[in-house]
């Protein structure tokens, strides 16, 4: 049985740059506020997935992040970039579900000096899914979000960024407001962690890891364009 087809973007007429469209969408243009969507949906998935470990948590993140972004698109200054500035704030609300949910997140330091024999093993022991030497890519990535799970948040959300997204070290400190000392520390040691029992697989699985299926896309897209025509934001029927 073949999947209905996607809906294609709302058209935006000519070849607007991203300043055109922030300044579009601002005034309620939902169109614009599409295409910076999608332009940016998997970016912020993976930022919000890397912070909750859950699909749909981190869906919810992003819809609501992205409705915090367009109320405030008006004061948005390009002093940083748009997808540093779109990652900052889905990060901030990801964390506060996670701390409304809660959840005990473990601090840089703490992960780093912790004596505590329960966190090593969560850092390093293999997870339940699958053997640790794969041969099969779809095996190997499964192993590899596996092992991302595993790393304390201040780890995953930068390894994420760095290693999967493939932001700068300037970017990510920018997104996070962390200095780039920490990124480059936080980074090498979830490296050093992830390598402990993948070896060889990581760098092979990371273009496909926490994939981002166009089903996902439109699911955030739709919803928040619905939500913000209930705000009156998106003046476009």
């Amino acid at each position: 049985m073949q999947s209905a087809p996607r809906p294609a973007p709302a058209p935006v007429p000519g070849n607007p740059s991203e300043p055109e469209l922030v300044s579009r969408a601002a005034a309620g243009d939902g169109a614009a506020f599409e295409v910076l969507m999608r332009r940016y949906n998997r970016l912020l998935f993976r930022t919000a997935r890397s912070i909750v470990r859950n699909d749909a948590e981190a869906e919810d993140a992003v819809q609501e992040a992205y409705l915090r972004a367009w109320r405030a698109l008006g004061d948005f200054r390009a002093r940083s970039r748009l997808s540093t500035w779109l990652v900052r704030i889905v990060a901030n609300e990801a964390l506060g579900r996670l701390r409304r949910s809660g959840a005990h997140v473990i601090p840089l330091e703490a992960a780093m000096t912790s004596p505590e024999p329960e966190l090593q093993t969560a850092l390093t022991d293999a997870p339940d899914r699958g053997p640790e030497h794969c041969v099969l890519r779809a095996q190997v990535r499964e192993l590899m979000e596996s092992r991302i799970d595993l790393l304390p948040e201040v780890y995953r959300t930068v390894f994420t960024l760095r290693a999967v997204e493939e932001m700068s070290v300037e970017e990510v400190a920018q997104a996070l407001e962390i200095p780039e000392a920490t990124v480059r520390t936080r980074y090498f040691r979830a490296r050093g962690l992830l390598r402990e029992g993948l070896a060889g697989a990581m760098d092979s699985a990371l273009a496909e890891a926490f994939s981002f299926d166009g089903a996902r896309c439109d699911r955030i897209v739709t919803k928040v364009l619905a939500a913000a025509r209930i705000e009156g934001r998106n003046r476009q029927a």
